[in-house]
C-alpha cells in the first residue's frame, strides 16, 4: 500500500503516560504514514494496550509528556468523541455489551455522526439498511445480529466481527486493533483479518497490537515494532515477528541494554 511521499497520519514523539500515578509509557516514538500497516508486539505489561487507550482518549490514562499529532492536529487536545469523528478507530480487545441498545440503531447513529462531521448528508433507517447490507459481507456476518443488543450474547468471534463491521462503516483514517486476534479460532481469525485487509487502502493506516505472530500471517505488516518497558526497542519487518515467535523477547531486551551500556 505504501506509496512515495505518503502523508503522515500519526506522529508520536517522546510520549509518556501514567495509570494511577504509575508510569507506563516512558518515551514512545512512532510514525505511521498513509497506506502502512504497523504491528506492535511485546510481553505482558510492556504498555501496548496503554498506548492504544491513550490514543483513543481513555480518561483513566494520564499523558505526562510528549506529543501526538494526527493528520496535522494535536490529538491530545481532542475529546474521545472528537478523535473518533476525526478518524481514529479503536477495536477493543474485550468489546463491551450494551443491553437494550439495538446493534442496528447503534451502527446507524455512529455512521450518521461521522457523516455529519464530514459535512455529508445523514441517512434514514431505510437507506441505512442498504449500506449495512453491503458492509455485512466484509465480515460474513448474519443480518440477524443487527436486531440484537450490541454484543449481547455474541461469541468472542462475533464481537470481533462486529468491531470490524463498525470499522467498515466509519472508514477511519487510523484503525487501532488492540489484540483483535485474542480469543478467536482460526476460522474467525481469517474472517476478521480478511475484513481488515479489504478495508486497508493507500489513504488510511492500521496499527495492530498483538501477542502472537499468527495474526500477521493474515494481516501482513509493513513494520513490526517490539515494545517493552513503555518504549519501542526495535523495529523490523514481518521476519522480526517470526523471530520473536521462535526466540521470545529476552534477546531484544538484552540487545537494548547492551546498546544503552547498561
Amino acid at each position: 500500500m505504501i506509496k512515495e511521499g505518503s502523508p503522515v497520519i500519526l506522529s508520536v514523539r517522546d510520549l509518556t503516560a501514567n495509570v494511577n500515578d504509575t508510569p507506563i509509557l516512558k518515551g514512545l516514538n512512532l510514525e505511521i504514514k498513509a497506506g502502512e500497516i504497523h504491528a506492535i508486539m511485546g510481553p505482558n505489561g510492556s504498555g501496548k494496550s496503554t498506548f492504544s487507550k491513550v490514543l483513543s482518549g481513555h480518561p483513566a490514562y494520564e499523558v505526562t509528556g510528549g506529543e501526538v499529532i494526527f493528520l496535522g492536529q494535536n490529538l491530545l487536545e481532542l475529546e474521545p468523541e472528537q478523535r473518533s469523528l476525526a478518524g481514529v478507530f479503536l477495536a477493543f480487545q474485550y468489546p463491551l455489551e450494551i443491553p437494550g441498545v439495538s446493534n442496528l440503531d447503534f451502527l446507524r447513529v455512529a455512521y450518521n455522526s461521522r457523516q455529519k462531521y464530514l459535512g455529508l448528508e445523514e441517512v434514514d433507517a431505510f437507506d441505512f439498511e442498504d449500506i449495512i447490507e453491503e458492509k455485512l459481507d466484509v465480515v460474513k456476518m448474519n443480518p440477524a445480529f443487527l436486531n440484537r443488543s450490541v454484543n449481547e450474547g455474541f461469541s468472542g468471534g462475533e464481537k470481533k466481527r462486529n468491531e470490524i463491521l463498525q470499522m467498515a462503516l466509519l472508514e477511519p483514517k487510523l484503525a487501532i486493533l488492540d489484540e483483535t486476534d485474542s480469543g478467536l479460532d482460526i476460522d474467525a481469525l481469517k474472517i476478521v483479518a480478511n475484513g481488515v485487509n479489504q478495508l486497508s487502502s493507500a489513504d488510511n493506516a492500521v496499527l495492530a497490537i498483538t501477542h502472537y505472530q499468527r495474526l500477521l500471517n493474515y494481516i501482513v505488516p509493513d513494520y513490526v515494532h517490539v515494545m517493552e518497558g513503555g518504549r519501542i526497542l526495535t523495529t523490523g519487518t514481518k521476519e522480526l515477528a517470526l523471530e520473536l515467535e521462535e526466540r521470545g523477547y529476552d534477546w531484544v531486551v538484552e540487545a537494548d541494554r547492551v546498546k544503552a551500556g547498561v
